[in-house]
């Protein structure tokens, strides 16, 4: 089986660690290309550090990690640090890595790298706000529709919202970029928290990982036990008599999508988002009738086999 060309776009985040301890391990399905990250669940000096440590901890300084955008398109930064800890991976130690950004223009990075492969060929995972890969569409809009696919996460529809009653946080946090990046015209799997969601990270699994006993799996482990202990009123639920076992796996579930695809179930659809309102801003208007949508632009994941993706961590964090 040839490897995956792929290029992980982030901002870790404790979820962001998670996927990242997964697409390092993963050596035999993905070749990874590069790492960019952009402000948001932290700063971007932040973000761009965790995952220069991540990468340090999974053995994996053969990646280069390039420093993108520090603020949203248009607007003002929104952090997430009362979900992530004020320097973004929980308790885990902000020390400086070893090795630093190779570059501080993620951009550039993005257009060289994807116009140096074939077209078709190189995947594009994304796992915060999409403002750098906005700026790629502005910049080089026949690069970015080169891309094989972009795999991101974010949005909602069932579910409603994590950060607003309607909208989940990496929309909401640069709702334009995303607009963009709809319109784009690319190749979209979007994984909103109606697939989210149904990829908890129980106790079992914190055990289950931790018990692996190498550096990642730790550090792994670690990310999802901060989050499980995150106070109730955070903790992402939309059945409040039904309280969660666990949070979420929201970014994890974009690399177990390119590794094990026939884990998840597509439907095609549109997506719009809402840049305008004060009230909805950042909500995502999913809709999966063609007469009234016209012409889809994406496939939004409905469905999430939890135990493939605890199956793909156990694999890969060993």
């Amino acid at each position: 089986m040839s490897l995956i060309p792929l290029i992980l776009d982030c901002d870790p985040g404790v979820d962001d660690a998670v996927a990242l301890a997964l697409a390092f391990g993963a050596r035999d399905r993905l070749n990874l290309l590069g790492v960019t990250t952009t402000a948001g669940n932290v700063a971007l000096t932040n973000t761009t550090r965790n995952a220069c440590l991540i990468r340090q901890v999974a053995g994996r300084e053969d990646v280069p990690v390039h420093a993108g955008l520090a603020k949203p398109l248009i607007r003002d930064p929104i952090l997430a640090d009362d979900f992530h800890g004020p320097e973004g991976l929980g308790h885990f130690p902000a020390s400086q890595p070893r090795v630093g950004a190779a570059s501080s223009d993620a951009i550039s990075f993005l257009i060289q790298t994807i116009e140096a492969a074939p077209p078709n060929t190189v995947s594009l995972a994304v796992t915060g706000p999409m403002t750098n890969i906005a700026k790629l569409v502005q910049a080089a809009p026949a690069t970015a529709r080169r891309l094989r696919q972009i795999v991101l996460m974010g949005g909602a529809r069932r579910e409603g919202g994590n950060i607003t009653a309607s909208a989940e946080y990496n929309i909401f946090a640069d709702p334009e970029a995303a607009d963009l990046v709809f319109k784009s015209g690319c190749e979209l799997v979007v994984f909103g928290l109606d697939a989210t969601h149904q990829v908890r990270g129980t106790q079992a699994w914190v055990e289950a990982i931790r018990a692996l006993k190498t550096p990642i799996a730790s550090l792994a482990a670690d990310m999802l036990a901060f989050s499980n202990a995150l106070p109730a009123n955070l903790m992402d639920t939309s059945e409040p008599d039904q309280p969660a076992t666990g949070a979420p796996l929201h970014d994890p579930c974009v690399i177990a999508y390119l590794l094990a695809p026939e884990a998840f179930q597509l439907r095609p659809c549109r997506i719009e988002v809402e840049t305008q309102s004060t009230l909805t801003r950042g909500h995502t208007a999913v809709e999966f009738r063609q007469a009234v949508a016209g012409t889809f632009n994406a496939k939004w994941v409905s469905k999430a086999d939890p135990q493939a993706v605890l199956s793909l961590l156990l694999r890969y964090l060993a």
